[in-house]
Formats: C-alpha cells, sequence, structure tokens
C-alpha cells in the first residue's frame, strides 16, 4: 500500500483510519492523478487539478451506499457502488485486480457493519421493544403448550385461558 498524503490525514475524522490508499494507474504521462482513499467511515476521492496545487474531494459515508458489485476482467476490474438516493454509481474504474479485490472487501465489510439488518429493529423500534402481546406468553394449564397473552383459548387443545 502507498504511503497515503498528507492532505487526506488533515480531512480524516478523529476516530477514522486509512484502510486502502489508490492511485489511479495511467499509462500515459499527465500530471494530476485522481486516487482513491477507502476508510473504516467512508469513500473519498480525491481529485487534484491545477497542476496539483488544487484539490477537490468527494466522500461517499457507508449509509449512502446500498449495494457494491465487482466486475473482474483480465488485468483490471471495476468496483460499482449503487446509492440509495438513485443518480449515477459510484464507479472507481480500471483498477488493477489485486487492488479491485481489496477495495471490495472493505467496502462489503464497512457496508455489513454500518448496515446491520436488525439493529433497527422493525419500523425503527429497537429491539426489545416491539409488540408486549409478543413478548409475554402464558402456558396453558391444561396441556402445558406457550399461549401468546390476549388469546381465550388454547392453541394446541382448545381449553379456555
Amino acid at each position: 500500500m502507498e504511503e497515503t498524503p498528507e492532505d487526506i490525514a488533515k480531512i480524516l475524522g478523529p476516530n477514522e483510519q486509512v484502510e486502502l490508499y489508490i492511485k489511479q494507474k495511467i499509462y500515459h504521462p499527465k500530471i494530476n492523478i485522481d486516487s482513491v482513499v477507502i476508510t473504516n467511515e467512508r469513500i473519498i476521492l480525491r481529485h487534484p487539478h491545477t497542476l496539483g496545487l488544487r484539490k477537490d474531494y468527494t466522500d461517499f459515508n457507508y449509509q449512502d451506499i446500498a449495494n457494491v458489485v465487482l466486475d473482474k476482467g483480465l488485468v483490471r476490474s471495476t468496483v460499482r457502488c449503487t446509492l440509495r438516493l438513485g443518480g449515477e454509481p459510484l464507479a472507481l474504474n480500471d483498477l488493477p485486480n489485486s487492488d479491485a479485490e481489496k477495495a471490495y472487501g472493505l467496502i462489503r465489510e464497512n457496508l455489513v457493519r454500518y448496515q446491520a439488518p436488525f439493529t433497527a429493529g422493525y419500523a425503527g423500534i429497537p429491539m426489545g421493544q416491539q409488540a408486549p402481546a409478543a413478548q409475554a406468553s402464558r402456558i396453558c394449564a391444561k396441556c402445558g403448550a406457550t399461549v401468546a397473552a390476549g388469546q381465550r383459548f388454547c392453541g394446541s387443545c382448545g381449553a379456555p385461558m
């Protein structure tokens, strides 16, 4: 992995760490080289211009990304990130296969970390506070089966509750 530039280190959050830094490979002479920085909190695209004197940054939080796809070629690959709010997908083009595989794995891992499906519960209600009727249950005196609260008869034997 190449050394992360100083300008990227200055814009990182207090607990944010660079996991992968990729310089775009260009086969003809060019002064400005775009690069991609994958951190544990977001994906940062670095766009230097004006002979490298000025730089623009675009970042994408993992909460804004719905899915990631790896289009693997013989030598070079593309990593496409589908955004939740629509629009153009984030495409990291012409990456060497090894860098693309690392980027795909890190993005997928961070998507799982930031978008765990069962952490919010149903309809935004935290787990453990869902339906009180579903949490409380009684035991049938006749057959010993569990009966949900609010039911008048046992579902197994039909005995009144």
